[in-house]
């Protein structure tokens, strides 16, 4: 299998400039209740300054300086005109193209950052963060190697449906493919490390089966699948591979993983007795186990479609208990799936307990389900009009963390369970922090999220500022390690050529770029009009200078 550990984990302290940090949700209920006062306070300065202006009028003759002014644009030309109009369109321009460069490579403003950097302290406002421990500039090595390294591995859909009865229905109703012909290289290969061995030479069956997981012809598959059963009856992989691709329906899928799991405890058996004498016996136990490992979890996962919930619990409770070694099959996150379905939360939470921690690799379902939990004890009576007026409780403070924390691993999710994207059948293999982990978590978890009143509400009032949050450019990062660059490769390769892949980071234009592209658009439209009807832009300039003198004197 492609699986291995993706070394996201977290940092044992938060820093203090992170999101998460108290003093910056200080900071946030603070500023949530003085949100209704920002109103009246700038109405009140706006009708202050008109009061000063017109106060002022008569010292600083406001009415001669217009007049003077009226006078010198009366005899000027058309040509000042044009060439005004046009050097303001060049340097507009000029400003937007250095804008969109500074934002392409910042992903923030130029003028923004600028402003908020250096104006807002001199009025008053507040000041920058501290740098962030761990990230700054003396470290761009370490990051830079620590995201070179082995950032983009593929993983083992822990959820991935069956060939047979659902991704084929999937092709038979629509005509389309949904899975990748990368996708299920990925999964030919899992299946000759998983199941073969050095050892397949002295059984005939196992040596047709070694032939069949290379066979890229489903049918030539399954025809070798059964020449191997006419070999020996209890050949357990041939059975794993009729009950994944033959198998029209999960029922079908289920009759033949029966029959493999009475073949494979049998060879496992065998194995468990002979396996001290030599290193090929090691390897033949190995591969026995692998199989049988594989049957009882696609057993739970068939009890689990069939709706026998409690069953699938029990199996995947004592698969995870007989193999605790092999916790790199992510067995855990069936469950939680499984356990959500029952609404058994208190469960759900000690399972997090147990594999929410920084030393394992995270996932998207880890930090969904922690969000979803904490959303769950503030989301039915969260409303953003009321936490704008008194501020967040310290639970929803928790939950916004939780969400923070969910978004920052993997952006991709929100949008597919706040149903802004479509979704379609995930893939077999997933890329962690990925669109197509993301497919796959929606697809199993958007129920348990529509379950719960209020959640997919507070997920919506609060992704997208934790979004704005997360920190750019890519070799920046909070709780988590850097982003990785190649996501967008790796999920073209693994989701089928109709799906809109979802590419981070995709920050929303800033203000700034709108407005100098359209200033730069209004002044060269203006010249453009200026010079091929100068007459009518001069009376048309002459007579918005008449208009605003008595206006403003």
């Amino acid at each position: 299998m492609a699986d291995s550990g993706s070394g996201d984990a977290a940092p044992a302290a938060q820093p203090e400039g992170s999101a998460c940090a108290p003093g910056r949700w200080e900071r946030l209920r603070r500023r949530g209740a003085g949100l209704a006062a920002v109103p009246w306070a700038r109405a009140l300065g706006l009708l202050a300054a008109l009061g000063l202006l017109y106060w002022l009028r008569v010292p600083l003759r406001l009415r001669d300086n217009l007049a003077a002014v009226t006078v010198f644009l009366s005899t000027l030309t058309p040509k000042f005109y044009v060439a005004l109009t046009g050097t303001s369109s060049l340097i507009s321009g000029l400003i937007f193209i250095f804008e969109w460069w500074y934002f392409q490579k910042h992903g923030t403003s130029f003028i923004e950052q600028v402003s908020v950097s250096h104006l807002r302290p001199l009025i008053g406002g507040v000041e920058n963060s501290p740098p962030v421990p761990g990230f700054s500039d003396n470290n761009g090595e370490n990051e830079t190697n620590r995201q070179n390294l082995s950032e983009c591995k593929v993983w083992r859909n822990p959820l991935n449906l069956f060939r047979g009865a659902e991704y084929s229905r999937y092709t038979w109703v629509t005509g389309k493919e949904p899975l990748t012909y990368y996708d299920m290289n990925l999964s030919a290969q899992d299946h000759q490390t998983f199941f073969t061995c050095d050892t397949d030479s002295l059984r005939p069956s196992d040596t047709v089966m070694q032939k069949a997981w290379r066979e890229r012809n489903p049918q030539a598959r399954i025809k070798a699948a059964y020449q191997a059963l006419e070999l020996n009856n209890d050949c357990a992989t041939a059975y794993v591979l009729l009950a994944e691709e033959e198998a029209t329906t999960i029922t079908d899928a289920e009759k033949y993983f029966k029959q493999a799991l009475k073949a494979g405890e049998t060879v496992f058996r065998k194995s468990q007795h002979c396996h001290p004498q030599n290193s090929q016996h090691e390897a033949q136990l190995r591969r026995d186990t692998n199989v049988l490992v594989y049957v009882k979890r696609r057993l739970a996962m068939c009890a689990r479609k069939l709706g026998r919930i409690k069953e699938a619990v029990k199996m995947m409770r004592d698969l995870m208990k007989e193999f605790p070694l092999l916790s790199m099959l992510n067995i855990h996150e069936n469950l939680l799936e499984a356990l959500l379905e029952l609404q058994a939360y208190a469960d759900v939470q000690a399972v997090l307990a147990k594999y929410d921690d920084i030393s394992l690799p995270k996932s998207a379902a880890i930090c969904y389900t922690a969000a979803l939990l904490k959303a769950r004890a503030v989301s039915d009576r969260f409303s953003p009009e009321t936490a704008s007026r008194r501020g967040l409780s310290t639970a929803e403070i928790n939950a916004v963390e939780a969400i923070h924390r969910a978004v920052e691993f993997n952006p991709h999710v929100p949008k597919y369970l706040l149903e802004m994207k479509s979704l379609i059948l995930p893939p077999e293999h997933i890329l962690k922090r990925g669109d197509s982990e993301a497919v796959a978590y929606a697809f199993f978890h958007l129920q348990h999220w529509k379950r719960i009143e209020g959640a997919l509400n507070l997920l919506h009032c609060t992704w997208e500022g934790t979004f704005r949050m997360i920190p750019y450019p890519l070799e920046k990062g909070h709780l988590f390690y850097p982003y990785p660059s190649c996501t967008e490769t790796a999920d073209r390769e693994l989701l089928p050529t109709f799906h809109d892949v979802s590419v981070y980071p995709q920050k929303e234009l800033p203000f700034f770029i709108h407005f100098t592209a359209g200033l730069c658009s209004f002044s060269a439209m203006l010249a453009v009009l200026t010079h091929q009807f100068p007459e009518l832009m001069v009376i048309f300039a002459k007579a918005i200078s008449i208009v605003s003198s008595p206006g403003l004197a």
